[in-house]
């Protein structure tokens, strides 16, 4: 029975090809997918040393294990094959019978210590060599001397011992310079913002980016949904005409924080899901303890750490408010920051240490301030430091012991401050010139460095660029060129990917650019980049909209404008009706000049004198008064109905003493 179904299952299995069944697998290699996304000016990356000039940089654009990593897909019988065997380097052994016993032993003393160096000894005959000199015939060429008599040596100097050739010491040089892992041999860019990308954010897992922009909208990118088009998969519009100028990850990484130039900050879920709006506070309670919200725009804001319960948000009402998001219609606690003088000053910027039991906010004056979370604690800051920087502070963030922190502002410069002694920074770097209220600051995952961004100038001859310092020896280690002509605005180093995330844009376009290394970064890009879009099947169908449009019939057509038209005839004055204007001057076109009237009888009547236009030489005063007479004689018109009523007209007498006068 077993064979009979063992037939007819092959009869069977022979009407169907052989890949009936099988998953088609990717013909394109990884090689070539990460060819293709390899940067091209890793190796313009610079330095700057202490004296200020740009040195190459030494980060290599293929690190040593990347090499290797190449190599085993180009080659992979020949790496399996040099793992079993001893590399020998430089020409083949001659044949065994041609060398004398010391050469042997020689030999397999080479063999125990795992490889020859340099080209083979010669061989040999087993005579001695007066026995050579005799014959006059010698097998391969003359061994050299060793040393002359002066004690000088012929030819180049023996290898070092250990050493296995140039390809192996450019490896070590290369270990060496990359003790960093930096992942920058590869690049990937996220786009679809129409402006510079202002916000960033990874979840702690790595999997969901969001990034935020100045064209108000917020978009969502899963690796692990995403193919290598690189779309996000949801775009959010949190407040209508308000840039968005902070996100967060809860510490679960189930729910993020958007804050927008609005007052009113939002919580969305995993999904891009509405859960709530924070309350908005009364603009016209002076007291900013007495209101419920922010009464201004919105700068920054932070989940908590370790709490996923407590988000804070610093505004331009001047105040930090901290908030429980179980209760979107009140606040859990006010902080309004020290000021040399009594008014509302913006907060810029805000973070939580690692542990969350401190706050360090940017103020608007140039000031730090540090608030530690104790009991009882209030708005008085514990650590106050004036003047930090000449302008406004766009981001400060704390390294995870607690002992540096990091500062970034508008003013060109990045400072390192120790919280043990906060009076005077410990270091100062310039020339990182900043345009960006977002730009901000962070560590590596082992934090032996910290990285920032910059903005390109009007008049600057460099583009945006990746910042790296070195934090135990607080030196300039690296500069990254991200774009040519966009700023590098947020950044961010994930520890769990070992991958960089920049984001970057002007006032037409941003994206967030990802930096990663095939051998040294993990998931994330990797994921994504390899996975080709899905091809379109003969099978597909998609049916063609019909569109109906009225409109496009003469008869629902509207009317043609004829406000040209109209302009026309205003122009001409046949068709307005305009009146003749009058002739300033000599006359033309059988028109006389304004001088002795504006036709040709008017001005021949008054040449000959048939017209006389007396009026103009009269006095108003005697042309009234001749009509007097006549007008007393023969009342008409007012006299005749006060006839009977009018009283006798009384005149004052002269008296003596005015007549003398």
């Amino acid at each position: 029975m077993a064979d009979d179904e063992a037939e007819i299952y092959d009869g069977a299995r022979a009407q169907f090809p052989l890949s009936f069944g099988k998953q088609a697998k990717s013909r394109t290699s990884l090689e070539l997918v990460h060819n293709a996304t390899r940067r091209n000016n890793t190796s313009a990356a610079a330095t700057q040393p202490a004296d200020g000039k740009l040195e190459p940089s030494p980060f290599p654009s293929l690190s040593s294990s990347s090499k290797s990593w190449l190599n085993s897909l180009k080659n992979p019988k020949s790496s399996h094959e040099s793992n079993s065997k001893l590399k020998i380097i430089g020409p083949s052994r001659p044949p065994a019978g041609l060398s004398s016993s010391n050469d042997k032993e020689e030999e397999e003393e080479e063999e125990e210590d795992g490889g020859i160096i340099g080209p083979p000894r010669p061989a040999v005959d087993a005579k001695t060599e007066e026995d050579e000199d005799e014959d006059g015939e010698m097998i391969g060429p003359p061994r050299p001397p060793l040393e002359e008599e002066d004690g000088e040596m012929i030819g180049p100097p023996p290898p070092p011992s250990g050493s296995m050739g140039s390809d192996s010491e450019d490896d070590m040089e290369e270990e060496e310079q990359n003790q960093y892992r930096i992942p920058l041999s590869n690049e990937i860019v996220l786009k679809g913002h129409t402006k510079v990308a202002s916000a960033l954010t990874v979840d702690h897992s790595g999997s969901r980016v969001l990034s935020g922009s100045y064209d108000y909208t917020v978009r969502m990118y899963d690796f692990q949904g995403m193919n290598a088009r690189l779309q996000s998969f949801r775009q959010l519009e949190p407040s209508e005409g308000h840039q968005v100028r902070s996100l967060s990850w809860s510490p679960t990484a189930d729910r993020f924080l958007c804050v927008t130039g609005s007052a009113q900050a939002k919580i969305y879920d995993r999904d891009g899901l509405t859960l709530g709006e924070f309350v908005r506070g009364d603009m016209y309670i002076r007291d900013l303890k007495n209101t419920k919200g922010h009464i201004s725009g919105l700068t920054c804001g932070e989940w908590h750490p370790k709490t996923k319960e407590t988000i804070l948000t610093s505004s331009e009402d001047g105040s930090l408010r901290l908030w429980d998001v179980n209760d979107f219609k009140s606040q859990k606690q006010v902080i309004k920051p020290k000021l040399a003088r009594p008014g509302r000053v913006p907060v810029t910027t805000c973070a939580w240490d690692r542990e969350g039991k401190s706050i360090a906010g940017g103020v608007g004056d140039g000031s730090i301030q540090i608030w530690n979370l104790k009991p009882g604690w209030g708005s008085r800051p514990d650590i106050y430091v004036a003047n930090a920087h000449s302008d406004d502070i766009t981001g400060v963030k704390f390294s995870s012991d607690g002992r540096i922190l990091l500062s970034r502002s508008f003013d060109g410069s990045l400072k390192v401050w120790d919280l043990r002694q906060m009076k005077e920074p410990l270091k100062v770097f310039d020339d990182l010139p900043n345009n960006y209220a977002q730009t901000n600051v962070a560590f590596s995952p082992d934090e032996q460095l910290f990285i920032t961004g910059t903005s390109v100038e009007k008049d600057g001859t460099t583009g945006g660029m990746l910042c790296f310092f070195d934090r135990g020896k607080l030196e300039l280690v690296s500069r990254v060129g991200i774009s040519p002509s966009y700023s590098v605005v947020q950044c961010a180093w994930h520890p769990r990917l070992n991958q960089i995330f920049a984001t970057v844009g002007d006032k037409h376009e941003g994206g967030t650019h990802i930096l990663y290394d095939p051998t040294l970064s993990e998931r994330g890009a990797l994921v994504c980049v390899a996975r080709a879009p899905r091809k379109k099947s003969v099978d597909d169908f998609q049916a063609e909209p019909v569109i109906h449009n009225p409109h496009a019939l003469p008869l629902f057509r509207d009317q043609p404008s004829r406000k040209r038209q109209r302009e026309k005839e205003l122009k001409d004055p046949l068709k307005s009706h305009k009146p003749e204007l009058p002739i300033t001057g000599p006359g033309f076109g059988g028109r006389v000049g304004s001088t002795k009237g504006s036709l040709l009888t008017q001005y021949l009547l008054k040449q000959g004198g048939l017209i006389k236009e007396t009026w103009m030489e009269e006095d108003p005063r005697e042309a009234i008064l001749k009509h007097a007479d006549a007008a007393a004689k023969d009342p008409k018109f007012i006299a005749p109905a006060y006839a009977d009523t009018q009283p006798e007209t009384l005149f004052a007498e002269p008296d003596a003493e005015e007549e003398d006068k």
